[in-house]
């Protein structure tokens, strides 16, 4: 039995996936406020943006994570490519104010 059994028709599944999307947007959001205070903090101590090791790194936990809940590691995997490489942007334009 899943925890979403108890959800007998369309209108209430689709509030309940707007509700958690919302929730994923909040997340979401809080990511992008710590990319923020991590192009700070290595603007203070001379560190680039793109850290290969580091991206492995959160790939490879992400992977870990999907396989762990049952999620599809390689969608995952690619997913967070998307949002690492937007992250590095966020933090190069940061770190180099004059990029648009």
């Amino acid at each position: 039995m899943s925890q979403f059994d108890d959800i007998q028709d369309m209108p209430r599944l689709r509030a309940r996936i707007d509700a958690l999307d919302a929730q994923l947007m909040d997340l979401m959001a809080d990511r992008h406020a710590l990319i923020d205070r991590a192009a700070a903090i290595k603007a203070g101590i001379g560190l680039p943006a793109r850290i290969p090791d580091r991206v492995e790194e959160v790939v490879a936990n992400i992977r870990r994570h999907a396989r762990d809940r049952g999620l599809d590691p390689d969608l995952y995997d690619a997913l967070w490519r998307m949002l690492i490489e937007a992250a590095i942007a966020q933090e190069e334009r940061l770190l180099n104010k004059d990029l648009p």
